[in-house]
């Protein structure tokens, strides 16, 4: 998929008059002219598909009636042009909740216009037929409202993935969702949205090796991210620096899944609003991404400062640093939160990695809120191997063994308002 052609997508409007023409679309059962021939064509030899994931959760819909939400319909005009010319066989749902299950518009329809009909000039009215139809189901999954609340875009992503396991030619997955994760690995709720740290880390806990890791597969899959940060309801609105922020952090979680750079496109550009469709049943709450902007300072501790090798009861000479960290921390006028990052090197077991490293962040929050520090307003997070030193320390000079000290640390952030 050429990035022009999804600039293009994400960036252009479509006419006035395709409102019209999307209420002669196909739908999902419905054989009306122009659209059946869809639901029984044979894919073409070698054809591609195009999976296109639909987040259906409140945090874009909106919860209220006729909430204004993003018009993916429109916003993926071009995308859809690209994929039925190629006569792509395509799969629309929707997805949020915590397992990531997607309830199916339609699974594996073929868009292969040029064996549709003998006559060239019906051929051509079937192409045009399939891409209205297609806008049309998009739409269609926007009111298809999920059972649970919450979103988990890797989950729907592994789903995604799977219907493209067997495909021969171009595989495509299209993700139309404002991005913000509040289940699994990439919950985004603690986020802070401007620190480059966060998103190798957040990708690092994603990617834990064996049984435990999140990610799917996504090797020979070209995966696109549509309206990154766009969202409805009662979830606040992120800023262009939020935006992008989510569009790296989902290019570097979809490269990390195994496409190549050329094949993760993310973008936080505009999208057009309309007003929700009328949703099947009532809306499950979202939790609410509450944006950060970004006021923090990090302690960085190593590990061996603080912990013996392999263990999380912190030695007695630890106790200076944290205390003077605590009072810091609680002296600081506008206390928003402070956030305590446990990581581990590569040398532990798979399995070790997040309960070490999250005893050992359990360990200094006791010590911060012995010293003053408001229970309400710390959080541990064990986060596994470290992606890597602090951007602020060189590794050039470093050996070997001083790398692995830097990875076995512990980060106290501290966020005011």
């Amino acid at each position: 998929m050429r990035t022009s052609a999804v600039t293009r997508t994400i960036g252009s409007l479509a006419p006035v008059g395709l409102l019209a023409l999307l209420l002669a679309g196909c739908g999902t059962d419905d054989p009306r002219t122009g659209c059946a021939w869809m639901k029984d064509q044979d894919p073409a030899a070698g054809a591609g598909s195009t999976v296109i994931l639909v987040d259906g959760s409140a945090s874009v819909r909106g919860a209220a009636s006729g909430a204004e939400g993003p018009d993916y319909g429109r916003a993926v005009d071009t995308l859809l042009e690209e994929g039925v010319e190629a006569g792509d066989t395509f799969s629309v749902g929707t997805f949020a909740g915590a397992p990531g299950d997607v309830d199916w518009t339609f699974r594996k329809r073929s868009a292969n216009w040029k064996e549709s009909a003998r006559n060239s000039g019906n051929q051509k009215a079937n192409r045009d037929a399939a891409i209205r139809c297609l806008a049309e189901d998009v739409t269609t999954a926007q009111r298809v409202v999920p059972a649970r609340g919450g979103t988990d875009v890797l989950a729907a992503l592994t789903t995604g993935a799977g219907l493209l396991q067997d495909v021969e030619g171009p595989r495509r997955l299209v993700v139309l969702s404002d991005g913000l994760s509040t289940n699994g690995c990439a919950d985004l709720r603690q986020a802070a949205f401007d620190s480059e740290a966060d998103v190798k880390a957040i990708a690092s806990v994603c990617a834990t090796k064996g049984e435990f890791s999140e990610l799917p597969d996504l090797s020979g899959i070209g995966v696109t991210f549509v309206g990154l940060g766009h969202s409805a309801g009662a979830q606040p609105s992120a800023n262009q620096a939020q935006r992008a922020w989510l569009s790296r952090l989902w290019t570097s979680l979809c490269e990390r899944a195994g496409a190549t750079g050329a094949n993760c496109i993310a973008s936080g550009a505009p999208v057009g609003s309309a007003p929700a469709p009328a949703a099947t049943r009532p809306v499950q709450a979202d939790p609410v991404v509450a944006y950060r902007d970004g006021r923090s300072q990090t302690y960085s501790l190593l590990g061996a400062a603080l912990f013996d090798t392999d263990a999380a009861r912190l030695r007695p000479a630890a106790m200076e640093p944290l205390t003077d960290i605590a009072v810091r921390a609680r002296t600081t006028p506008g206390l928003d939160r402070v956030e305590v990052d446990g990581y581990v090197d590569l040398r532990g077991g798979s399995a070790n990695d997040r309960s070490l490293s999250k005893s050992r962040a359990d360990a200094v929050v006791e010590v911060l809120v012995e010293h003053g520090v408001p229970r309400s307003s710390v959080e541990a997070y064990g986060r596994g191997v470290s992606p890597g030193c602090p951007s602020d320390r060189s590794t050039e000079d470093m050996s070997a063994g001083e790398r692995l000290q830097c990875d076995r640390r512990v980060d106290i952030r501290i966020f005011w308002k």
